[in-house]
C-alpha cells in the first residue's frame, strides 16, 4: 500500500529548490505542518501532480521561474518570494 502524501489538505506549500534535493513543507489553514517531503529533482512534478491545486511559495532565483511554470501547468497558484522575505 502506498504511503499518503499528506495527512490533511495543505492550504500553502513552501518549496525550497536546490541543485539536487528539494524540500517541500505544507501547512494547513492553522499553520500546522501536514506535509514534509524531501524530493529528488525527478520526483517534484509527479508528487505535485498528485496534490490538489494549492498555493506554492518558492524563493525567487534563476531556476524558480522554470519550476513556477511547471507547477502552474499542474493547476497550482505559484508565488515567487524575494530572498530577503524567505525564511529557512
Amino acid at each position: 500500500m502506498e504511503e499518503p502524501i499528506m495527512k490533511s489538505i495543505a492550504s500553502v506549500i513552501g518549496l525550497d529548490i536546490a541543485k539536487n534535493v528539494f524540500v517541500s513543507l505544507g501547512l494547513d489553514e492553522r499553520g500546522k505542518g501536514v506535509l514534509k517531503k524531501t524530493l529528488c529533482r525527478d520526483a517534484v512534478l509527479p508528487t505535485f501532480a498528485q496534490l490538489p491545486p494549492t498555493a506554492v511559495g518558492i524563493e525567487a532565483c534563476a531556476g524558480s521561474h522554470y519550476w513556477a511554470r511547471q507547477l502552474q501547468a499542474l493547476g497550482h497558484d505559484v508565488k515567487l518570494i524575494a530572498a530577503q522575505h524567505a525564511r529557512a
